[in-house]
């Protein structure tokens, strides 16, 4: 299987692992909560939608906070194990994990700290329930930074190894 085909498997797995993940979490707490209503399916993307009447300001801000928990968690793990994955034969499989690092890293840091303010604030928007957004907003800035370093000094080069190995 050439690079390109590589490519294109690992960023779509990041693309279905994020939405599991993300999404994923939103479900479990609204489902744990007895707030679920139903799945959006919108485009490419999908959205859990709750109750959010029978929610609290604090129980709505949860709700819109475990996504990110969950994908930084993941992230973190994947990060740490990366020597291990990089030791798999299969490329196929080493571009799919690459990618979902990358995803699992960035997306939600950059999209809460920056993209929020100009596509909806979606999750920001429970959020700033708790923290004034410009408070959250620079967290996960600062998040994004270090996650950046993250991947510049851990991720990238072990994967870079992985791959001139083959």
């Amino acid at each position: 299987m050439n690079k390109r085909v590589r490519q294109y498997i690992g960023l779509l797995s990041a693309v279905l692992a994020y939405y599991a993940v993300h999404e994923g979490a939103h479900l479990i707490y609204a489902l744990s909560t007895g707030v679920f209503r139903q799945i959006n399916f919108m485009g490419i993307g999908m959205q859990i939608e709750i109750v959010e009447e029978q929610m609290s300001d604090t129980g709505l801000a949860i709700f819109c906070s475990v996504g990110a928990v969950a994908t930084m968690l993941v992230a973190y793990v994947l990060t740490l194990t990366a020597p291990r994955i990089c030791k798999a034969r299969s490329k196929i499989f080493k571009a799919c994990m690459y990618y979902i690092t990358i995803a699992m890293l960035l997306l939600d840091p950059l999209y809460l700290s920056i993209l929020c303010g100009f596509f909806g604030g979606g999750d920001m928007n429970g959020i700033a329930l708790l923290l004034s957004e410009w408070l959250a907003r620079s967290f996960f800035g600062v998040l994004l930074v270090i996650n950046c370093v993250i991947f510049w000094k851990v991720v990238l080069p072990k994967y870079k190894e992985a791959f001139a190995e083959q």
